[in-house]
C-alpha cells in the first residue's frame, strides 16, 4: 500500500513539476527584460560604437579597429589604465586596513544591538550629503593651509606645511578611502555578527588565544564579507571620475575621467572603447573576487 501511494506522489510530483518551471520562468521574466534593457544591450551597443570611425567633428557607422590601436598605442590611455588598476589596489587595501578592525569592534566586541546599529547609523551618516560635497570638504582639510597642515604646525610636529596633501594622488586615495570605507565595513560587520559566540568561548576554553582564535575562526569565517565588500568598493573606485578631478586638480587621469573626456569633446567612439575596456576590467575583478568565497553557499 505504502508503495503504491509514493508512486502516485512520483507521478503527481512529476506532473506538476512543468506547471513550477513555468511558474518560475514567469517570475524571472520581469527581471530578465530589465536587465535585458538596461545592462546587456547598452554594453553591447557600447562594443559596437566602439569600433565606429571616429574623425575630428563627427562618428560614422563605419567599423574600424583605428579606436581600439589609438587606446592601445597611447600613452595617454594606457598610463591612465595603469593609474586607475594603482589607485584600486592602493585604496582596496586602505578601505580594508581601516574597515575591518572597525567591522570587528562593532560585529564582536559591541554586544548591544542597539549600540551596534548607532556605530552603523554614524558610518552612514556622511552619505545623508551629496557626493560632491563630500569630495569637496576634503579640500578646506587637506590644503596648504588646511585643517591639517594647521593642526601638525600649531603643535611644531611640521616646520612647513605638507604640500603633497593636496592636488596629488595621495589626496584621491585619501578621499576615496574615506568615502568607500563604509562599504567595506558593512558586509564585514554583517559576517561578524553571524558567528556564533559559543564557538569562540569554546576555542577560549581550550586555551586559545585572541590571535589564535582570529586566525582560524573569525578571519574564514569572515571572509565572505571581506569579498562582498572589496566587490563593492572596486566596482566604485574602478568606476571613479569626480574624486580625482575635484582632488587632484585634474593631475590624475582615470579611466573614467578619459571616458568623461572624450564624450564632452564628442568623440563616442574612444569613449566607448574606454568604456568596454573598464566593463571588461571590472567583470574581471569581480570574477576573480568571487572565486575566493563561494558566495552562495555562505551568505
Amino acid at each position: 500500500m505504502t508503495a503504491v501511494v509514493s508512486s502516485q506522489q512520483a507521478v503527481v510530483a512529476e506532473a506538476e513539476a512543468p506547471r513550477r518551471v513555468n511558474r518560475s520562468l514567469w517570475l524571472l521574466l520581469p527581471g530578465i527584460v530589465w536587465m535585458s534593457l538596461f545592462l546587456v544591450l547598452p554594453i553591447l551597443m557600447m562594443v559596437y560604437v566602439s569600433f565606429w570611425t571616429q574623425t575630428t567633428f563627427k562618428i560614422e557607422p563605419v567599423l574600424t579597429l583605428q579606436s581600439w590601436v589609438t587606446f592601445f598605442t597611447s600613452d595617454t590611455y594606457l598610463g591612465a589604465l595603469w593609474t586607475t588598476v594603482r589607485l584600486w589596489l592602493i585604496v582596496l587595501a586602505a578601505t580594508l586596513v581601516v574597515g575591518y578592525p572597525a567591522a570587528l569592534y562593532v560585529g564582536l566586541f559591541v554586544k548591544n544591538k542597539t549600540v551596534q546599529t548607532v556605530l552603523l547609523v554614524l558610518c552612514v551618516i556622511p552619505f545623508w550629503t551629496s557626493f560632491l560635497i563630500r569630495v569637496l570638504a576634503w579640500r578646506p582639510m587637506l590644503g596648504k593651509e588646511g585643517a591639517i597642515n594647521l593642526i601638525l604646525t600649531h603643535f611644531g610636529i611640521i616646520d612647513h606645511p605638507i604640500e603633497v596633501l593636496l592636488f596629488s594622488e595621495l589626496s584621491v586615495i585619501i578621499g576615496m578611502t574615506q568615502i568607500y570605507c563604509v562599504f567595506m565595513v558593512g558586509p564585514i560587520a554583517f559576517m561578524m555578527g553571524r558567528i556564533d559566540q559559543s564557538v569562540l568561548e569554546a576555542a577560549q576554553d581550550l586555551g586559545a588565544g585572541f590571535w589564535r582564535i582570529f586566525r582560524t575562526i573569525i578571519l574564514p569565517l569572515s571572509m565572505p564579507g571581506v569579498v562582498v565588500g572589496a566587490i563593492f568598493v572596486s566596482v566604485m573606485v574602478l568606476g571613479e571620475f569626480a574624486t580625482s578631478a575635484a582632488l587632484s586638480g585634474r593631475k590624475v587621469n582615470l579611466l573614467g575621467n578619459i571616458i568623461v573626456t572624450q564624450v564632452g569633446s564628442l568623440k563616442w567612439a574612444f569613449a566607448a572603447v574606454a568604456g568596454v575596456v573598464l566593463t571588461i576590467l571590472m567583470g574581471a575583478v569581480v570574477a576573480a573576487l568571487l572565486r575566493v568565497v563561494d558566495l552562495r553557499k555562505e551568505l
